[in-house]
């Protein structure tokens, strides 16, 4: 090989012109969000199972805060009657016979099987074709 001879390399698509960056960034985001909106479903719905006389007060109380870059937490915004509600609270049993609704737990345990499909669901259908 000569001084002469070159060899030209030309590097297109997503990989290398951002977009399959772009895309990853955004699916992050849409996943902590959705998952997040998806707890908070889960929550309400729980509630509206086992509340006898709802005031809708306890109700929307319960949102997504950000918790970082990279997190959200679905909360009661520290209502003082929430632990309670939950079940964890120091006035549930022995002192009274009311044990909670567990709703938190729940949520929590539902939204942990479903948060894969969640994820799969978004990468599958919305930013994998933009990463092509």
């Amino acid at each position: 090989m000569t001084v002469a001879d070159e060899v030209q390399v030309i590097a297109t698509g997503p990989l290398f012109d951002g977009r399959a960056a772009r895309a990853a960034r955004a699916y992050c985001d849409d996943v902590r969000d959705e998952i997040a909106a998806r707890g908070e479903d889960l929550v309400l719905a729980k509630l509206g199972m086992v509340l006898r006389h709802p005031t809708g007060y306890y109700e929307s109380q319960i949102s997504t805060e950000p918790a970082g870059a990279d997190t959200s937490v679905v909360g009661d915004g520290g209502v003082v009657y929430g632990p309670w509600l939950e079940g964890t609270g120091s006035r549930n049993t022995p002192i009274t016979r009311f044990a909670g609704y567990g709703h938190w737990r729940a949520a929590k345990e539902k939204l942990a099987g479903e948060a894969p499909e969640i994820a799969d669901r978004l990468l599958r259908v919305r930013y994998l074709p933009e990463m092509r």
